[in-house]
């Protein structure tokens, strides 16, 4: 997995790149929460829930069904505090969750994700896998936690980094 700070950029980035009045505190907080939600799933360990198992880490909550059904959660919430449109917010919920099954699917260790969970309990990763993948706990704290880190700033924060930035320098011009 990738870390939960960077599942959290991933989500504030895409946010950032819809239209101003679209956004909000909410929305961000929301779509962050929601791309880090799937490694709720790590709690399993301490219940004695297998990795490999459909519930076990990078399982269900690492799914399509399990990003649309949390999308429209949150999307609810999000509809109650600032109004219509339902659909807009689901959307973009949504895709902001399925980040997290994305990114997981690129790192170079695990059992990959379940992304087509509860159709089938395959797990997937990317042809290509090159952010490292996270240790878990407290072995995070440890050498190749922080060369974790430093991959995941090459690879996932410096192309969100650059975004924001082209974002903020050019800001898009108004149309009516």
């Amino acid at each position: 997995m990738t870390t939960i700070v960077t599942h959290a950029l991933v989500a504030a980035t895409i946010v950032r790149t819809l239209p101003a009045h679209w956004r909000s505190r909410s929305l961000y907080l929301l779509a962050m929460s929601g791309s880090m939600a799937p490694d709720l799933d790590t709690l399993g360990f301490r219940f004695g829930v297998a990795y490999g198992s459909d519930f076990g880490h990078r399982g269900a909550t690492h799914s399509i069904v399990f990003a649309i059904t949390l999308g429209l959660l949150l999307a609810l919430w999000q509809r109650q505090r600032h109004g219509p449109p339902l659909l807009r917010w689901w959307t973009i919920l949504t895709l902001t969750t399925v980040t997290h099954l994305l990114l997981d699917a690129v790192t170079d260790g695990g059992l990959g994700v379940a992304a087509l969970w509860p159709f089938s309990s395959t797990r997937f990763f990317f042809p290509v896998h090159p952010v490292m993948v996270s240790p878990i706990g407290a072995h995070f704290f440890s050498h190749r936690g922080v060369a974790t880190l430093w991959s995941e700033l090459a690879w996932v924060g410096l192309p969100c980094a650059i975004i924001w930035l082209a974002l903020t320098l050019w800001p898009r011009r108004k149309y009516r």
